[in-house]
């Protein structure tokens, strides 16, 4: 595969117009790369754009598409749009999603189907749409966005944190399954990262302390600190790694702070 922080290396960016996606898309054209970014609100691409202008070359190395990643229709369209200017994809960061939270017995059903259609099927048929572009590059690297819930039950998202499970195990289910064509499939975890998302989620500033005290390294986590764990798993540096996951959450799930 193509080196990720290389001119010649080209990686699709699902959501990322804010937080993760875009702080990733930042770093790789910083680094060289060509980065393709989707959103499903044109506005907010059209300030992405304007916003990383300055590491593009002002344009020449970022291609944004508006799509919705529930949509196959515009997975298509968006395919075949990379295909048109570029021919092949070296890596994909299945980014998008969305944070539907609420108890089980306050849960919609418009709710679940939203939840569902955007964390795991669109990511599902997000890599599924740019397998035969992976393969033109003779093979690549798919990072899946996850989450530290799959791990601990947190009683305000049941559905979220299943679909976050469930992708954990597709980078496992795909890993193997790809590991033949030379495609790799990793997923990360990422902790409490402070994002957009994140102070929607936690208006109340007041309340980022209670969330904090529980990481054992005592600060939250920056959209930065996800991006360089993403971009070394799109690189040939990560080669031998397949159907991992990656924690990005300093020992949240998995250590006690000390005293």
């Amino acid at each position: 595969m193509t080196d990720s922080n290389s001119s010649n290396s080209v990686v699709l960016i699902t959501g990322g117009t804010s937080g993760m996606g875009l702080a990733t898309a930042r770093l790789l054209l910083e680094s060289g790369a060509h980065v393709v970014v989707t959103g499903r609100d044109e506005a907010r691409l059209d300030r992405t754009a304007e916003e990383l202008s300055a590491v593009s070359d002002r344009g020449g190395r970022l291609m944004t598409v508006r799509a919705d990643s529930a949509d196959l229709g515009d997975l298509d369209r968006l395919t075949a749009r990379i295909r048109e200017r570029h021919g092949r994809l070296d890596g994909v960061f299945a980014n998008a999603g969305v944070r539907v939270f609420g108890r089980a017995g306050e849960v919609t059903e418009r709710d679940f189907d939203l939840s569902v259609g955007v964390n795991l099927k669109g990511v599902f048929f997000t890599v599924q749409k740019a397998l035969p572009l992976l393969d033109a590059a003779g093979g690549g690297s798919v990072v899946l966005n996850a989450s530290w819930t799959l791990h601990r039950g947190l009683a305000v998202a049941p559905v979220y944190a299943a679909t976050k499970a469930a992708v954990h195990n597709l980078a496992r289910t795909l890993g193997s399954d790809l590991a033949g064509r030379g495609i790799r499939v990793n997923s990360i975890s990422p902790g409490y990262v402070v994002t957009g998302m994140f102070h929607a989620a936690n208006p109340d500033e007041a309340s980022h302390e209670a969330i904090r005290a529980p990481v054992p390294l005592g600060r939250l986590g920056r959209a930065e600190d996800v991006a360089e764990t993403v971009a070394f798993l799109l690189s040939p540096r990560s080669s031998y790694i397949t159907a991992q996951e990656i924690a990005l959450d300093t020992g949240l799930v998995t250590a006690v702070p000390s005293p």
